[in-house]
């Protein structure tokens, strides 16, 4: 009995934070180590690999322990997520509050053990999630920071293995920020009504359904032309260009499932589609350095 609490609890935890949904940005931070090393001559070490998947880890765990902390009242009046875990009472306030101290010391602990210029920028990615949670309170470009809070994921990986910034890097996390954006819009869809009546700030509550599936178009095409200038400072090759098709070829597809008047397709576009998004662009990046 001693052993199933326990692990009741953290399976609460994870599933609190949708743990699976890792898989999203993951990607690109090791995305961001693959190409440190193609600039560097030489790939990362197994160990600094390791010290990645952890900051990424203990940073995005806290970030969505912060979001589900401070949205809890608004999720609680919100019908679709009144049943998220800390409304329903299934995970405490005090419990929420030490899941994300412990993540953000495992953060800033796999920080450290990279270099000190991540550890000293790792607070100004928690303020981003503090930011970012409050966003919706008071700015329809809520969709934009979680984009640049996903954004960190490749450049952290780059900054820790090179110590400065470069345009290779800084467009593929632009790329990123403008397919979180992208995509966040489509997530924030299915709570148009509820923002609306609860005087809560979209991209879809200011343009409206149409125009805000528009503009997830417009943000999914930057990011195919920002990842198309990567190779203009590294050697990548035919295979790199291939992945880009390929994803091109998904992102069309998702924006397929997700039109105006009808959202019945929206959570295979939001979670099936980016998973296989990210995976893709990344696989086809690590082929074509490895070849």
């Amino acid at each position: 009995m001693s052993t199933i609490a326990p692990m009741t609890k953290i399976r609460d935890l994870l599933e609190m934070i949708k743990f699976s949904h890792t898989v999203f940005a993951f990607p690109f931070a090791l995305m961001g180590a693959l190409l440190a090393g193609l600039a560097n001559g030489a790939q990362p070490t197994w160990v600094q690999i390791g010290w990645i998947c952890l900051a990424m880890v203990g940073a995005r765990s806290a970030a969505m322990g912060l979001n589900r902390l401070l949205d809890a009242r608004i999720d609680a009046q919100n019908p679709r997520t009144a049943s998220r875990h800390i409304p329903a009472g299934k995970v405490s306030v005090a419990e929420g509050w030490l899941f994300v101290v412990v993540s953000t010391a495992l953060l800033l602990l796999a920080a450290w053990m990279l270099n000190p210029l991540c550890f000293y920028l790792a607070p100004v990615a928690l303020g981003l999630f503090v930011l970012y949670a409050y966003c919706k309170r008071f700015t329809s470009l809520a969709h934009v920071v979680l984009g640049i809070c996903l954004a960190g994921a490749p450049i952290g990986a780059w900054i820790a293995l090179r110590g400065d910034l470069q345009w290779p890097i800084l467009a593929l996390g632009l790329a990123v920020l403008f397919w979180v954006a992208g995509f966040d819009i489509f997530y924030a869809l299915q709570d148009l009504d509820f923002d609306r009546s609860a005087g809560l700030h979209s991209i879809p509550v200011k343009l409206g359904e149409k125009n805000a599936i528009l503009l997830a178009k417009v943000f999914h095409g930057v990011m195919v032309a920002l990842l198309l200038t990567l190779p203009l400072g590294l050697p990548l090759g035919w295979l790199y260009y291939a992945g880009i098709a390929v994803i091109s070829g998904l992102i069309a597809y998702e924006h397929q499932l997700v039109k105006p008047g009808d959202l019945s397709k929206l959570d295979a576009a939001f979670f099936n589609m980016n998973g296989y998004i990210s995976v893709t662009i990344f696989l086809f990046t690590l082929v074509d350095v490895l070849i």
